[in-house]
């Protein structure tokens, strides 16, 4: 007599659509992130990271740090930009692959293109005077974001930038 097969299919269901849930958190996380500086609020930025989150910009000429002092870091160096669209694509997110891992880790891979317009000499915001808004500095490269799930949702752990490449404004010739 053959044994019944057991029926495994809801608890499958349950494991795709948990993994579903957390890919869209995940996803809206690294939004969050470019949202923040993006618009310059460095208290979102901050409280995107856990208590012992860390950000590694030195590949695009900044620093490294925790979440407090890199956004203190930014606040200063991003006044020289007061327009700035972050552009994250290419996002490959992949679960359980930090150590001891209990499915509650996460690393994202994320290209990135980032415009932004430099401050006009009086500090007026670009376009202010109606000229160009258009970016004068651009750079792209990749980020690698290690996040991990929380009481309060999943949180950045770890930030590191991997500038690829920039262009600058090309100087006017004499």
């Amino acid at each position: 007599m053959a044994r019944p097969v057991a029926n495994t299919e809801p608890m499958t269901q349950r494991v795709e659509l948990a993994t579903v849930m957390d890919r869209l958190a995940v996803d809206g996380l690294v939004t969050e992130y470019a949202v923040a500086v993006d618009d310059g609020d460095w208290e979102a930025y901050r409280g995107l990271f856990t208590a012992d989150g860390r950000a590694d910009y030195r590949s695009a000429g900044g620093i490294e740090g925790d979440a407090a002092h890199i956004a203190e870091w930014l606040a200063r160096s991003m006044q020289l930009f007061p327009m700035r669209q972050h552009l994250i694509v290419n996002r490959r997110v992949r679960f359980g692959i930090l150590d001891q891992d209990t499915g509650d880790t996460a690393r994202v891979q994320a290209d990135y293109i980032n415009p932004m317009r430099f401050a006009t000499p009086d500090g007026a915001s670009p376009g202010a005077d109606g000229g160009s808004t258009a970016p004068d500095f651009v750079c792209g490269g990749r980020y690698a974001f290690g996040l991990v799930r929380t009481d309060d949702g999943w949180r950045l752990r770890e930030v590191v930038v991997q500038e690829k490449w920039r262009r600058t404004p090309v100087p006017a010739s004499s």
